[in-house]
């Protein structure tokens, strides 16, 4: 899943952005109100942290714009603040939820999680396609007895194939999605994962594989014989 933190205070945004990659999900951090509402409106995001107190715009104003132009991701307000009346504020202006600081990691990862959830409306934690099994709480790949622990990009990845299984995800969409239009990554990094994964499908086992259409991106699909 790919997020978007506002977040004004450096510090601490590579530390929530740290923490959020080690549980596997992409990030893009921007310091003030003006580029998380460009940010916001231009980039395809599951869910969006928002800061209130920030430079050039404030978060209850970079929201009410979100909303305004029909943006319906998830944000979660994330701030200092914590009157009755700033909260219902945000609320009021489309907010999902609301976390004051100081906050512990386990529950701003709840949090997340909760409302990229509401999102979908049903998220199936496990996802499944052939004898192939995904799971999504404990990021492991498993075939019957055997299982494997994914590393964040691995595990986007495959998430990515085995949400749409059969339908072709292009080199763009897996580097848009998971490193970012920033990334100083070379597009040939995706054909490397791609190269981590088909080594892991064939030593579980599974009966699918993916499939490369040169110059286009990648499939998932079921092993003929």
């Amino acid at each position: 899943m790919r997020l978007l933190l506002a977040e004004d205070e450096k510090d601490l945004s590579r530390a929530l952005c740290a923490v959020l990659k080690h549980n596997n999900y992409s990030v893009d951090a921007v310091y003030d109100g003006q580029d998380a509402l460009d940010y916001g409106l231009c980039e395809n995001y599951d869910g969006i942290i928002l800061d209130i107190m920030m430079p050039k715009k404030n978060g209850i104003d970079v929201l009410k714009e979100l909303r305004e132009k029909g943006v319906d991701t998830p944000i979660l307000m994330l701030t200092a603040k914590a009157e009755t009346e700033d909260k219902i504020a945000g609320l009021d202006a489309g907010a999902d939820d609301y976390l004051t600081k100081p906050f512990s990691m386990g529950e701003l990862m709840a949090r997340i999680r909760a409302i990229t959830r509401r999102k979908a409306e049903f998220s199936p934690n496990l996802l499944t396609f052939g004898n192939l099994s995904l799971n999504r709480e404990n990021y492991e790949l498993s075939v019957g007895e055997q299982s494997i622990r994914l590393g964040n990009k691995e595990y986007q990845m495959i998430e990515m194939l085995l949400s749409n299984p059969g339908r072709l995800i292009s080199t763009e969409q897996f580097m848009e999605r998971i490193w970012g239009y920033e990334t100083e990554a070379e597009i040939n990094v995706v054909w490397v994962y791609i190269s981590y994964l088909r080594k892991k499908l064939s030593n579980l086992g599974a009966n699918s594989e993916i499939k490369a259409v040169r110059g286009v991106g990648y499939t998932l699909e079921e092993i003929t014989k």
